[in-house]
C-alpha cells in the first residue's frame, strides 16, 4: 500500500509540473485532460500527505517517551495521534477502492409515468420538480431537453440534463421504478391509489473527435438499369 501511495503522489507531482509548462496552453485538449487528472487526484493526495504528517508526528511523539522531561506530555498526546492515524488510514483505504469511471460525468434524466393514469403523471411532475429544486439548492446546472404534458400539470415524459461534479455517482441509484400510495386530490371517494413512474439516469457520452483520412473514403456510383434510370 505504501508503494502505491508513493506512486500516486509522484504522478500528481508530474501532472502539476506539466501544467506549469507554458506550452500546455497551446494544447487545449491536453490541458483539459491534465486538469481533470489533477482534480481527480487532488483530494486523495491531500489525504496521503495528511496521513504522512500524522504518522511522522506519532513517531516523534513515541521517541519523546525516552525523554524524562517530555514523557508526560508525550503520553497525553499519543492516544489522540494513534486514533487520528487509524482514522486517516481507513479513509485512505476507502478512497483507493476503484470507482465507476462514469461517476464524475454529467447525466441525462428521463422520467415517465407508468401505472396509475393521470395520478402517475402528476407524481412524475412532482418528482421532476423535486429534482430541479434539488439542483437549484445545490447550484447545479440543469437543462430541459424534452417536456410533454397531458394537462392539469400531469407529465407524460420529461428529459433533462444535470451538470455537476460527480452527478452520475450521486444520482445513479435513483434509476428504477418509484411508487406512491395516496389519496389523489381528484379522488372524491377518499380511496387510496397506487401510482408508479420510471426514472432513468444515464451518464452523458463524451464527445470524440474522429479523423477520417481521404484515402479511407470509398465513393461508389450506381445507375438504375430500368428505363429512364439516372
Amino acid at each position: 500500500m505504501l508503494q502505491k501511495l508513493n506512486d500516486i503522489e509522484k504522478r500528481f507531482e508530474s501532472i502539476e509540473e506539466q501544467l506549469m509548462d507554458p506550452s500546455i496552453n497551446t494544447r487545449p485538449s491536453e490541458l483539459q485532460r491534465l486538469g481533470k487528472a489533477r482534480a481527480e487526484l487532488d483530494e486523495l493526495v491531500g489525504a496521503i500527505r495528511n496521513s504522512t504528517k500524522t504518522l511522522q508526528a506519532l513517531e516523534e511523539t513515541q521517541e519523546l517517551l525516552e525523554d524524562p522531561e517530555m514523557k508526560e506530555m508525550a503520553q497525553e498526546e499519543l492516544p489522540g495521534l494513534k486514533t487520528l492515524a487509524e482514522s486517516l488510514e481507513n479513509d485512505l483505504k476507502a478512497m483507493l477502492i476503484p470507482k465507476d469511471p462514469n461517476d464524475g460525468k454529467p447525466i441525462i434524466v428521463e422520467i415517465r409515468p407508468a401505472a396509475g393514469g393521470d395520478e402517475a403523471g402528476l407524481f412524475a411532475s412532482e418528482i421532476f420538480r423535486m429534482y430541479t429544486r434539488y439542483c437549484e439548492r445545490n447550484r447545479w446546472k440543469y437543462e430541459v431537453l424534452d417536456h410533454e404534458e397531458t394537462g392539469l400539470g400531469s407529465l407524460s415524459r420529461v428529459v433533462f440534463t444535470i451538470t455537476a461534479p460527480g452527478a452520475y455517482g450521486l444520482l445513479k441509484f435513483e434509476s428504477g421504478v418509484h411508487r406512491v400510495q395516496r389519496v389523489p386530490a381528484t379522488e372524491s371517494g377518499g380511496r387510496i391509489h397506487t401510482s408508479t413512474i420510471t426514472v432513468a439516469i444515464m451518464p452523458e457520452v463524451e464527445e470524440a473527435e474522429i479523423d477520417i483520412k481521404a484515402e479511407d473514403i470509398e465513393v461508389s456510383t450506381f445507375c438504375s438499369s430500368s428505363a429512364g434510370g439516372q
